[in-house]
């Protein structure tokens, strides 16, 4: 198949990703770039300039309000040039104002995110701009494996109930606000800190990993890839 002329540069094509908080700006950085840099993408963490602190393990969401999100994506895209902007926000937690919160089906189905996602990106009509909401939050990512969360806390006593609370789920995204994975997580391991646990072990995993057991993040990844080798 085609190679590139001799002496012809690569292009480095960019997308800026919104995150809510250090704890996704590490995921992106320690687990997202090596991957999409061999595919000459090279991806930018932003952090939300308009979002609450996240304090505590019962913490619900970064954004305030759609008005303040949308402030944010406007100023990324106005400076993005040819750049994809895309997003990795937790769908817990979001403000009742986001397109399509209103009209979301009633039966808590997993079809709530890519609804809410595809009203989003309506909205701005752009098409540098993908949101991606994890479903139902980051901590859902880490039961993608049985043992490395246990591994990391120095805990292999808690492996049986962290991997029973797994196989409770088709996949680790149902695992939902009823009791979210944070709080099943901290009530296993009450020394797990969100921003210090969460990138190290999403690591470990691995993104072959968390691809398999995720579909709903493997289909951002996805789309992510096609940008890249378009």
């Amino acid at each position: 198949m085609g190679e590139k002329p001799a002496g012809s540069a690569t292009v480095m094509k960019r997308a800026l990703v919104l995150v809510e908080g250090y704890t996704e700006e590490r995921f992106v950085k320690d687990v997202l770039q090596e991957h999409f840099w061999t595919l000459n993408l090279s991806l930018t963490p932003t952090l939300l300039v308009t979002k609450t602190v996240k304090d505590g393990a019962d913490f619900r969401g970064g954004v305030t309000t759609f008005k303040k999100f949308a402030n944010d994506v406007r100023r990324l895209l106005q400076g993005a040039g040819d750049a994809l902007v895309t997003t990795c926000l937790d769908y817990d937690g979001l403000p009742v104002d986001f397109p399509g919160m209103a009209t979301r089906p009633a039966d808590k189905a997993g079809a709530h995110v890519a609804q809410i996602e595809q009203a989003i990106a309506a909205h701005f009509a752009d098409p540098r701009f993908l949101p991606y909401l994890a479903f139902h939050e980051f901590e859902a990512l880490l039961f993608a494996s049985p043992d490395e969360l246990p591994k990391a806390m120095t805990d292999m006593s808690k492996q049986a109930q962290f991997q029973a609370i797994r196989e409770s789920y088709p996949t680790p995204e149902d695992i939902d606000e009823v009791n979210w994975p944070s709080k099943r997580i901290v009530s296993l391991f009450r020394a797990y800190r969100k921003a210090l646990h969460g990138p190290l072990v999403a690591k470990r995993i691995g993104l072959e990993r968390l691809r398999a057991e995720c579909p709903h993040f493997a289909a951002w990844i996805s789309k992510l890839e096609d940008f890249a080798r378009q």
